[in-house]
């Protein structure tokens, strides 16, 4: 099969998660991370969605799952080792229209998840089509030592001189000539090297007057 690429806003969107292991905790902390709204159904959880229940940040129902439970939901989440409670939680989904995925259990999925690597508001999936899970995390670990910290401080930066352009009044499309010639001199690199001095010294070059790195950082602006 063909898996349509797609990126999910998923930002106060009612989400439920059918198991409390290892496996339905990592799902909850991904939607959390996103913004979702999480429901955790399950008759045993792990200490850790316990104190996310016990502050406030999902709501747990320490019971069986119900097909009721999908009612008004956006995605639903299956961790369950019972391979006919799985098979249900897909039917039900597939009924309501519902994005539904099972772990690891891609045949009865409408989406599958991939492997990520996140570095600020870089977002880089891997995926092997539910092909090679293994692959998918051997590649997670060779791009997360290839990306570093320096990606998501860059995005930081183009987000606030972009920001900072605009309010200027200059034409969107006006700047992506500026954008492209900061990273082929080399911003990336000076970021990663901590040097300030030529940072600012580049964006002064390209941009003018009033672009500082420290500034922008600390103002968004």
């Amino acid at each position: 099969m063909q898996y349509y690429p797609v990126s999910l806003d998923i930002n106060n969107r009612k989400c439920l998660v059918v198991g409390g292991g290892g496996v339905g905790t990592r799902k909850v902390i991904t939607l959390l991370d996103c913004g979702a709204k999480v429901t955790v159904v399950s008759p045993d959880v792990s200490g850790q969605l316990l104190e996310l229940a016990n502050n406030g940040s999902i709501v747990l129902e320490k019971r069986s799952y119900r097909k009721t439970d999908l009612d008004g939901l956006f995605l639903v989440i299956g961790t369950t080792d019972d391979e006919e409670l799985n098979r249900q939680i897909s039917i039900d989904a597939e009924k309501l229209n519902m994005l539904c995925n099972i772990a690891d259990r891609p045949k009865v999925c409408n989406f599958i998840l991939p492997s990520i690597v996140n570095r600020g508001d870089l977002t880089i999936s891997i995926s092997t089509s539910g092909k090679s899970p293994a692959l998918a995390k051997r590649l997670r670990i060779e791009l997360e030592e290839q990306f570093g910290n320096e990606y998501a401080e860059l995005l930081l930066l183009m987000g606030a001189i972009r920001k900072k352009l605009l309010s200027q009044k200059h034409e969107p499309e006006a700047h992506k000539h500026l954008f492209e010639k900061l990273i082929s001199r080399g911003l990336l690199d000076m970021i990663h090297g901590n040097r300030k001095d030529e940072i600012d010294s580049l964006l002064h070059e390209v941009l003018g007057i009033g672009f500082k790195f420290d500034l922008l950082m600390e103002t968004g602006i």
